[in-house]
């Protein structure tokens, strides 16, 4: 392999890193924090893609169409999140259920089809703030502005989980009688952390729609194990850089997973075997969690 050919590579590797690294910050917030395994994610990633090839192919503005794909992955998950609480409807099933629902719902925004395209028209690396980069960085805007998205996405949930709401949602995993006892709900706060998940979900899909300029309603399939293998990865790897923040933790595990993911390609994988490797690596990492986590709790009890 070539030099050209190995940066190439490493672009496409972080590229789609970045892009799946918003998502995995999403579900970062509803599996730790929440302890909630939200399947609904598969339903809302295609629908941020959905909306993106509808309204862009409509003429609207490609950054409102993310704005707009946030908002309604944030209702969905506010579906999810009111099945659950309000309804009594367990975890699982609540997600299965809104995940089920987004399939009518992708497919109706489509007109009644399963791939939309929208070459040629305006999106947020075509047009906009990128036109500003200078020449010499031209060609690498994809990279640069899902790099951008991503950071700022990460800053603003840092910013969230440092205030008082914030901290009252990672109450809300961690012990909800405390939020009881300060007088919250911790059901609300589980509705707010599916709704920013599904947001942060949705988006993605947005951005990785208008990246590719067509949108499949089938895209969401094996998502929630791609995020939740980069959410585990991340922070077995990264868990003793105490410097790093987890939702931090939960970017640099999906550019490692997408990297696996391209090695394995690259070393003659079919691509039928994608979705088999895709479970292989969430369960290695599960496994590998677990022992970190033994690992530790035995290290705590002999100091």
């Amino acid at each position: 392999m070539s030099a050209s050919q190995f940066l190439g590579l490493t672009e496409v590797v972080l590229r789609e890193g970045f892009i799946y690294g918003i998502m995995a910050m999403g579900v970062y917030i509803t599996y730790k924090i929440l302890d909630f395994p939200d399947l609904s994610v598969d339903g809302t990633f295609p629908l941020g893609a959905c909306l993106a090839a509808v309204l862009i192919a409509a003429g609207i503005n490609p950054w409102v169409v993310c704005i707009v794909a946030f908002a309604a992955g944030a209702a969905a998950g506010c579906v999810t999140g009111l099945l659950h609480v309000k309804l009594g409807i367990t975890d699982l099933l609540s997600g299965i259920l809104v995940m089920t629902a987004m399939w009518s719902v992708n497919l109706i925004l489509m007109g009644g089809s399963a791939i939309k395209q929208f070459f040629n028209m305006d999106t947020i690396f075509n047009s906009g703030p990128v036109q500003l980069l200078p020449a010499g960085l031209y060609p690498h805007r994809q990279l640069i502005m899902v790099a951008l998205i991503a950071l700022a996405v990460k800053l603003a949930l840092d910013w969230y989980l440092s205030t008082k709401n914030g901290l009252l949602l990672r109450a809300s995993g961690d012990n909800s009688q405390y939020v009881i006892n300060l007088a919250r709900d911790p059901g609300s706060m589980k509705i707010v952390g599916l709704a920013i998940g599904n947001g942060c979900t949705a988006l993605s899909g947005c951005i990785l729609a208008q990246l590719n300029q067509n949108a499949d309603i089938n895209s969401g399939k094996g998502m929630v194990v791609m995020a939740l293998a980069s959410v585990i990865i991340g922070i077995s790897v990264f868990h003793r850089l105490r410097f790093f923040r987890f939702v931090t933790m939960a970017i640099l595990g999906s550019i490692l997973y997408k990297a696996c993911l391209m090695a394995a390609l690259q070393l003659g994988l079919p691509n039928s075997y994608l979705k088999l490797l895709m479970s292989v690596l969430l369960t290695m990492a599960i496994v590998s969690e677990r022992v970190n986590r033994k690992g530790e709790k035995h290290a705590a009890k002999q100091s």
